[in-house]
């Protein structure tokens, strides 16, 4: 079994900030569970640059805020509130945007390694550096 904290987290190389969001990686590849599974946390009027997971699938629970996802090969825009579920389930192009602080649980598959960032396309390496704790 896989007992960790949100607290025991942030003191580890799991917690990875960046200037307008942050996010603790509870669940990582190291884990061995087939996928990852991360709490996201996003400011208030962040609006992300045009992102594609190119190499990952990933599906995301709002459980506070308010914002909103434009899927770019769509031209739409969906609103996103506690509660708001979706699911990246074809490689889609997308921008996010936070009108308030927004936190978000995220589940990737195949699992993030612990150590991805976004490169210029928006999307994460197919592998990376894993973590150690």
């Amino acid at each position: 079994m896989i007992i960790r904290t949100i607290q025991e987290a942030k003191k580890t190389e799991r917690h990875i900030i960046a200037e307008d969001w942050e996010t603790i990686r509870l669940l990582l590849k190291g884990d061995g569970m087939g996928f990852s599974f991360s709490v996201t946390t996003i400011n208030a009027g962040r609006e992300s640059p045009p992102r594609c997971y190119q190499h990952h699938l990933e599906a995301v629970l709002v459980i506070e805020g308010e914002g909103e996802i434009e899927l770019l090969d769509e031209n739409k825009i969906y609103p996103l509130s506690p509660g708001t579920f979706y699911a990246l389930d074809k490689h889609d192009h997308y921008i996010l945007l936070a009108k308030t602080k927004m936190q978000a649980i995220c589940v990737f598959n195949p699992p993030l390694s612990g150590k991805e960032i976004h490169d210029e396309e928006g999307s994460y390496p197919a592998e990376a550096e894993e973590i150690s704790v």
